[in-house]
């Protein structure tokens, strides 16, 4: 049963907004909202970013935050609680937005909505109008860190493993500094398996209704693991896990183990299921897995 209550953390997370604040370390901060980073097509609404711009810090490294949602239902103004109190550290953060899935699983569910790899797309989009914009801002487009908690850490993960989506824009994986994935899936055919052979009907549903919902077919889903690029890994890793997601973790970090990688550090918060980090990194006056990510861009900036 264990396996199973990580789908139904996943997506709880997103629906909570917490309200405490933390303690500013000292820089004040510029904020932009809703900037569109389409380059060469007509914008969606979806498709922007929130930026938060240390005052008075002469070019702050960037953190590129993906938030969760099940890659149906991702809020880049949720994610703003636990962007503002990175960047009062002096580090600039793009919360950032991707056209969504349907989320077929879910009476919120939309009647449209994208599929992979149009989620990693807008992501690279993203990605490749931060490094374009950096000198207009103020940040330093050298030091450009990838992260993202749940639906979101798959996505960062695979930005920075799948060369294909930066390519497309004449970057690639090199131009990122560091990756900080936070409670995610990483290889999608074990995913859809906790679902697609779970003992309960209801359950297995969500192989269809949540798995091929985002990913599309099974021929699909090794080419959407960042797995599959493991041996192509060139950067820093921050990897976190909640106390619910902890098995995809761990699968995660004996590949690496598996091909001698090294460069990672690895944390697991063994005190708080999905929902609960989520809420903790966003609100908390003090938090542990916030604090790593600070001390960690800090180190490779």
């Amino acid at each position: 049963m264990k396996k199973f209550r990580l789908y139904h953390a996943f997506f709880l997370a997103f629906y909570i907004s917490g309200c405490a604040q933390e303690k500013s370390s000292g820089a004040t901060l510029t904020e932009i909202l809703n900037i569109s980073y389409q380059i060469n097509s007509e914008p969606d609404s979806l498709q922007q970013l929130n930026l938060l711009i240390p005052k008075d810090i002469d070019s702050p490294p960037l953190l590129l935050w993906i938030g969760g949602g099940a890659w149906s239902f991702v809020d880049r103004h949720m994610e703003m609680d636990l962007c503002k109190k990175i960047a009062t550290a002096g580090i600039a953060v793009a919360s950032v937005g991707h056209r969504l899935s349907k989320g077929s699983f879910s009476e919120k569910r939309k009647p449209t909505g994208v599929q992979h790899p149009e989620h990693i797309k807008d992501v690279a989009t993203a990605f490749t109008w931060l490094v374009k914009h950096a000198e207009e801002y103020g940040y330093d487009n050298k030091k450009i860190f990838v992260g993202g908690f749940s639906s979101g850490a798959h996505l960062s993960a695979l930005l920075g493993m799948d060369a294909r989506y930066l390519q497309a824009h004449g970057l690639s994986p090199d131009n990122i500094k560091g990756l900080l994935p936070i409670s995610g899936a990483y290889d999608i055919p074990d995913y859809y398996n906790v679902f697609f052979t779970h003992e309960n009907a209801s359950s297995r549903a969500f192989a269809q209704t949540h798995v091929k919902d985002v990913f599309g077919e099974e021929e699909n889903f090794v080419a959407a693991s960042p797995v599959t690029y493991i041996d192509e890994l060139k950067l820093p890793m921050l990897l976190v896990s909640d106390n619910a997601l902890d098995n995809y973790t761990k699968l995660f970090e004996k590949k690496l183990k598996e091909i001698g990688y090294d460069d990672f550090e690895v944390y697991y918060e063994k005190a708080l299921n999905h929902g609960e980090l989520w809420r903790a990194m966003s609100t908390a006056e003090n938090n542990e897995v916030r604090s790593r990510m600070i001390k960690f861009i800090r180190k490779h900036s």
